[in-house]
């Protein structure tokens, strides 16, 4: 095919696909303003009636806006040649997609996946709030750990009575005296201790049970089906609810109360009176009770080390759930939705390649054309017309050559009616017919 039948074929199919780019511009502008349309309506306040109007206002403004810019573009951007004019309508075609992706395609993406994205939001939500409750439960059962650990202690020392008691193994002498009470009021200390840890296992068994309860209602509302926004409304309300109890965990913890406990058991420390009957008895009885006060005291360090690790444990802080609108959800969670974002930005931007094809197929034409002869560039019509034009101008020339021989055909041939007049007077200039007829127009 030569550069000319080239450069003309490409120039038709551009001509015939007019109608189709317009159709497709038009396309895309009304789409994109569809969904511009579903996503700025989440964010409006007010009464229905102004959120319609203001919403349709919004979205045909950008479809109108968008058809223009990329009618322009695909325009003017394939007819430039000069690099310098190019490159500014290449900047001027970025600053306005740009401006396209600010006003509408976050906006479409909104459309697209806003009930996903705050879906996402629950969830994240949700795990975080279940991670709390298990910390904080964690924090309120700590204290339990230590229950074996009092557990041996006061089973030693009531193994420890009940020896001395029966076979005098602490100071060699049987009965109950006052080594044998000591060792038996630590025993009791230590039962006491051991109760009341016990017993904190039930409330907070309860509160645990009561926030799992709160976490399936919330569970079920992040995939439960219907308005997004209607389940966000009672997702915040249980989420009240669960940071209620989770504050309430916080609050029962029992390690506060073991340090305590464990600081009274040295400090709190009473001896009593060597009640031996002999000298020798008593001062048994006074080392045993040394041996007694530094075992009480060893026992109470480490029981307080142990309280001070468990309250040392990270606290839980005070979670609060904020509800987010579509659009701020999916720009939040945009990782998470990287096929709508790129669904939503082609709507916008997909006239731009329509741009580049014409620019490439308008190049080609001009490449084709700076080849081609002035004979090459002439189409059937032209030729037609300059044949016509041709005929008109041989045609007014054979006039003139007809009009200029009967011209001198006049002059040469006496006129019939010159013979039958007279002689004109001789001081009258006679005039040839050619002049007669000049002087009468």
């Amino acid at each position: 095919m030569t550069n000319a039948a080239n450069a003309r074929t490409l120039r038709n199919h551009v001509a015939s696909l007019e109608t189709m780019t317009r159709l497709v511009l038009a396309t895309l502008a009304l789409a994109s303003g569809v969904y511009t349309y579903l996503g700025v309506r989440s964010l409006l306040d007010g009464s229905a009636t102004m959120v319609f109007f203001a919403a349709v206002i919004y979205s045909v403004s950008v479809s109108v806006g968008m058809y223009g810019f990329w009618t322009y573009m695909i325009r003017f951007l394939p007819e430039l040649r000069e690099s310098a004019s190019r490159l500014s309508m290449l900047a001027m075609m970025a600053l306005g997609s740009l401006m396209i992706i600010a006003m509408s395609s976050w906006l479409n993406a909104a459309a697209l996946a806003g009930s996903a994205a705050v879906e996402q939001h629950l969830a994240v939500t949700l795990q975080g709030y279940t991670e709390d409750l298990d910390q904080a439960n964690s924090n309120a059962i700590g204290a339990l750990s230590l229950v074996p650990d009092i557990q041996r202690a006061a089973e030693r020392f009531n193994r420890l009575a009940e020896d001395e008691r029966t076979s005098g193994a602490l100071t060699g002498t049987t009965g109950s005296g006052s080594v044998v009470q000591l060792l038996s009021q630590m025993s009791a200390q230590m039962r006491e201790l051991e109760a009341t840890i016990s017993a904190s296992r039930e409330s907070v068994q309860t509160l645990f049970e009561q926030g799992q309860a709160h976490l399936a209602t919330m569970r079920g509302l992040v995939s439960a089906p219907g308005a997004i926004a209607e389940r966000s409304d009672d997702f915040a309300k249980e989420s009240v609810a669960l940071a209620g109890v989770i504050a309430s965990l916080e609050r029962t913890s029992i390690a506060p109360s073991v340090a305590r406990a464990a600081a009274d058991l040295s400090a709190g420390f009473i001896a009593p009176v060597a009640d031996g009957s002999t000298t020798d008895l008593a001062g048994r009885q006074d080392a045993v009770i040394a041996t007694v006060r530094a075992s009480v005291a060893q026992q109470s360090t480490a029981l307080a080390a142990a309280a001070e690790e468990i309250m040392a444990q990270p606290k839980v802080e005070e979670r609060r759930y904020v509800p987010l609108t579509s659009a701020e959800a999916v720009i939040r969670y945009w990782d998470q939705f990287i096929p709508s974002w790129a669904g939503a930005i082609s709507i916008d931007l997909l006239p731009a390649a329509l741009v580049g094809i014409m620019a490439v197929v308008y190049g080609a034409i001009r490449r084709s054309e700076e080849t081609m002869t002035d004979v090459d560039r002439l189409s059937a019509g032209d030729v037609l017309r300059a044949l016509e034009i041709q005929d008109s101008l041989l045609a007014k020339a054979r006039a003139r050559a007809e009009l200029a021989a009967s011209d001198a055909a006049a002059r040469t041939e006496p006129a019939p009616e010159q013979e039958a007049r007279p002689a004109p007077p001789e001081n009258v200039t006679p005039l040839t017919l050619n002049e007669r007829k000049r002087s009468e127009t």
